[in-house]
């Protein structure tokens, strides 16, 4: 199957969307799909989001999608993202009357609610109102499922995550030892951007170390206000092995729609806190592989309890290949459409 993707997220930036759409997309060619991926390196018009430069916004991308489309003849049409790159192919299904699915990795109503102290609702009616014409909004959990039904979304499809468990497996706690940090270690890795919460984090009371791997618009300023924290920028290679150096691995989020960082830490063997949202409850689920708190102290240091065969079994009932079959059967073809 010719299958096209619309994103406004990839390489190379550094977040969970990317890395999602990049083992489904391998995958998917692995099995012997054709996959476009019509992302901003396509485009010569892209730049740098005014307030997190990481981030390019593509700049009138709708004559180019439209010609990556038509070229390709695609036979079923996917839309990840809401930027001006899903953006301009929603246009181009509308306007030639191919069905498409959409997701919704991000909950940007609640990022720009924080960032504007507008209320979330209202943009949620913009976003609404952009999957609106989807044959199928994939979801990655249960509990964004509930949520989005509740502000009127419409044709929703339960679409989980899964885990490289082949590149994620227990290791050795000797990666940060030459920083000499005291134990237990707890870490975070992600984006450091103001929605991810990291003040809940770095503000507690806790024994040992605190280390925030990743890079972001609100790192600068973090740095600067927890000097204590060691702070690293690590590319894709490293990231097991950070995983391993640590003793319990921290999410202080409260808006993200599902956390493959969580994911990838159990895998390695390292149990999570977090606070009882969406995002941490299903990763979590019943598996006592975290502990789920609004007290993230009180979860942190009860995560210290917890086994890494515990971790590492939860991780392991989520694989890709359940993820891409899902996938795959939530298509709509387009000669069908």
């Amino acid at each position: 199957m010719r299958i096209a993707i619309a994103t406004d997220a990839w390489y190379p930036q550094p977040n969970g969307v990317v890395r999602v759409l990049s083992s489904v997309i391998t995958r998917l060619r692995a099995r012997g799909h054709q996959v476009l991926v019509i992302s901003p390196d396509l485009f010569a018009n892209a730049i740098p989001c005014p307030t997190y430069p990481e981030l390019p916004i593509t700049l009138w991308p709708r004559a180019r999608a439209r010609e990556l489309l038509a070229t390709f003849d695609a036979e079923a049409i996917h839309i990840a993202t809401e930027g001006p790159i899903g953006a301009a192919a929603r246009d181009f299904c509308l306007r030639f009357g191919r069905p498409f699915t959409t997701a919704y990795h991000t909950k940007f109503p609640e990022y720009l609610a924080a960032r504007t102290r507008l209320p979330a609702r209202w943009f949620h009616a913009a976003m609404r109102r952009f999957h609106a014409a989807s044959s199928g909004v994939m979801v990655p959990s249960s509990a964004v499922h509930a949520e989005l039904a509740s502000y009127g979304y419409r044709n929703l499809r339960l679409w989980s995550h899964g885990v490289d468990s082949d590149s994620f497996v227990p290791g050795p706690k000797t990666y940060l030892d030459a920083d000499s940090l005291p134990r237990p270690i707890f870490l975070y890795v992600g984006r450091v951007t103001i929605d991810k919460n990291l003040s809940a984090f770095l503000d507690l009371d806790l024994p040992g170390s605190k280390v925030v791997v990743g890079s972001g618009p609100a790192r600068k300023n973090l740095v600067r206000r927890y000097p204590s924290a060691l702070f690293r920028i690590a590319g894709e290679a490293e990231l097991p092995s950070y995983y391993n150096a640590a003793d319990v691995f921290v999410f202080p989020s409260r808006t993200d729609t599902f956390g493959l960082v969580m994911l990838e830490a159990l895998a390695c063997g390292v149990p999570v806190a977090a606070f009882p949202v969406t995002g941490p409850g299903d990763v979590i689920g019943d598996s006592q592989a975290g502990r789920l708190d609004e007290d993230l102290r009180a979860a942190a240091l009860g995560a210290l309890t917890i086994s890494p065969e515990v971790c590492r079994a939860r991780a392991l009932e989520l694989s890709w290949d359940r993820v891409v079959d899902q996938f795959l059967g939530y298509l709509v073809p387009i000669r069908q459409g």
